[in-house]
């Protein structure tokens, strides 16, 4: 590992925006849900949060991850319900991509705060009881025929929005980083393989990013 590489790193985690979320709530296609993991790692959010009876992180391996799969984390649920409590637990706002009388033009919103964006399946998008459990609705607008985006698109648009929002807070400028959250699998995968497979305890990593 090299002292450029491990200067990228720490640069990386300095940027990562704990407090910005995804939520998938059923969407289908492995190849959405990697574009959307991929758009989340280029934002800096750290992990998201995903509702659906799959293989966890199944979809990360898709093509279209790009492989980001190392650098976000994927919390799996099996109701829309336990992954909403455990965001307002920790003070998430819910922003639900839906079309809805109360909804309001993306950029209205303020995703300077803990905020959490919840998408929704291709055919359907968000369910009614995941509509009706969100804090607000949001919707991008369209000036054509057309009158939705691809659900990856539309991931896209709203997250650079939070992005330059919190940029211009200079909140990408926290200097937060901390050598006890270095994650293993960022320097030495192969090596943090073979202690989840053992089920040991990961070693810390020095800042020089050597293992202690």
């Amino acid at each position: 590992m090299t002292e450029k590489r491990i200067q990228k790193i720490k640069e990386v985690l300095n940027r990562r925006q704990t407090d910005l979320t995804v939520v998938m709530d059923n969407i289908h296609k492995p190849q959405n849900m990697a574009a959307i993991a991929r758009t989340c790692d280029a934002v800096g959010i750290p992990e998201i949060h995903v509702i659906a009876n799959y293989k966890k992180h199944s979809f990360l391996n898709a093509k279209s991850a790009a492989g980001c799969k190392k650098w976000i984390n994927t919390v799996s649920y099996k109701t829309i319900e336990d992954a909403y409590s455990n965001l307002k637990n920790k003070g998430f706002q819910i922003l639900a991509a839906h079309f809805s009388e109360k909804a309001q033009p993306f950029r209205s919103f303020d995703y300077t705060g803990p905020t959490a964006i919840v998408l929704g399946s291709e055919l359907d998008g968000i369910s009614e009881n995941t509509a009706s459990l969100a804090d607000h609705h949001i919707i991008i607008p369209m000036m054509g025929m057309s009158q939705s985006l691809n659900v990856s698109v539309a991931a896209a648009l709203i997250l650079f929005e939070a992005q330059r929002q919190r940029e211009e807070k200079g909140m990408y400028e926290r200097n937060s980083f901390d050598r006890h959250k270095f994650p293993l699998e960022w320097v030495y995968p192969s090596v943090a393989k073979k202690y989840r497979v053992r089920n040991l305890k990961l070693p810390e990593i020095e800042e020089n990013g050597n293992i202690i």
